[in-house]
């Protein structure tokens, strides 16, 4: 499930400030603006979610009808989804708030806290339909099959549609991606239903229903691990997948007059963008020191997709910094 943040749109290129440390070292600010939005996926949201709470309630009536618990089920975990896409919607929106005083982040941050509860919701959605499985095995029921098999075929056609909405943002925003994976489930569950009901037709066999249930609960499952690992790191913290610390620190470490890094931390601001905040040691270059905070950040804004750097520069002189040492955070 490694996908590559690396190169998520959205970087407003670098509010450097060069926090005088002992030393009046100029306050630099970045040049403002000239952010590269994650592409607006409202309508692909709307339409998203209206198409599949339309189908959930029609697939219930069609369940209830058929006596088909499976069909039932699937209705269970399209709403769960519908919930799942409102709340990815939500954050989508979140991110586009402007800070306030209070916030002064926006609620950028609800990025990753909506795709860690759509972790969370996928896989409640999931037991609950292995705990279905599961009794099924020892109650088999009969099921009406064609009916069944015509409503769910209607089912991967539209989880299809709504999966395809949020094909190409699923790269750049983990958010987007929740929101796909849990399209593309749906359609593998409405397929599964499909083809089952058509085997037990065939043959009789009223334990395929739960044992299909079973492998699609895997295969989501499998899915849905990734997302809630990723959006855990990010809530924690961590610098996102695909970035390499440690070829940051080199690259910093590289620029001119710069003879040590240290205090370097990497963590995402959403599910698309990326924040690093340093204290660099430049014992001279005292007259190009606005200069040098521009060109760096702009670098770690192309080089790794970092769009917001903020660096305190040093001079290295008299006492060290008490954030010099690696166990210091």
């Amino acid at each position: 499930m490694a996908h590559d943040h690396q190169h998520g749109h959205d970087h407003h290129h670098g509010h450097s400030h060069s926090h005088a440390h002992g030393h009046a070292h100029g306050h630099a600010h970045g040049h403002h603006g000239h952010s590269h939005a994650p592409a607006n996926f409202d309508r692909a949201f709307a339409i998203g979610a209206g198409l599949n709470l339309a189908f959930v309630v029609a697939e219930a009536a069609a369940g209830v009808l058929t006596h088909s618990l499976a069909l039932l089920a699937d209705a269970g975990h399209n709403l769960s989804d519908v919930l799942g896409l409102f709340l990815a919607w939500g954050a989508a929106v979140m991110a586009r708030r402007a800070p306030t005083a209070r916030r002064t982040y926006g609620l950028r941050k609800g990025t990753i806290l909506a795709s860690l509860a759509n972790a969370a919701l996928l896989l409640v959605a999931v037991g609950a339909i292995a705990w279905e499985a599961v009794r099924r095995f020892a109650e088999p029921e009969p099921v009406s099959a064609g009916p069944v098999m015509l409503v769910a075929a209607i089912g991967v056609a539209i989880n299809t549609a709504t999966a395809l909405l949020f094909m190409r943002g699923q790269k750049e925003d983990l958010n987007v991606r929740g929101a796909y994976l849990h399209m593309a489930a749906d359609a593998a569950v409405s397929a599964g239903v499909v083809v089952a009901a058509l085997a037990m037709q065939f043959t009789g066999w009223l334990w395929l229903d739960p044992v299909v249930s079973l492998v699609i609960v895997a295969v989501i499952v499998l899915g849905t691990w990734g997302l809630l690992r990723d959006s855990l790191d990010l809530a924690l913290d961590a610098a996102p997948r695909g970035m390499d610390t440690d070829k940051v620190r080199a690259w910093l470490q590289g620029r001119p007059g710069v003879t040590e890094v240290h205090d370097l931390h990497i963590w995402a601001m959403s599910t698309t963008e990326t924040a690093l905040t340093a204290h660099v040691i430049r014992p001279v270059h005292e007259d190009d020191a606005d200069a040098f905070l521009h060109s760096v950040c702009a670098g770690l804004n192309d080089e790794f997709g970092i769009g917001h750097s903020t660096l305190q520069v040093e001079r290295g002189t008299g006492t060290d910094c008490r954030l010099a040492p690696a166990h210091v955070v």
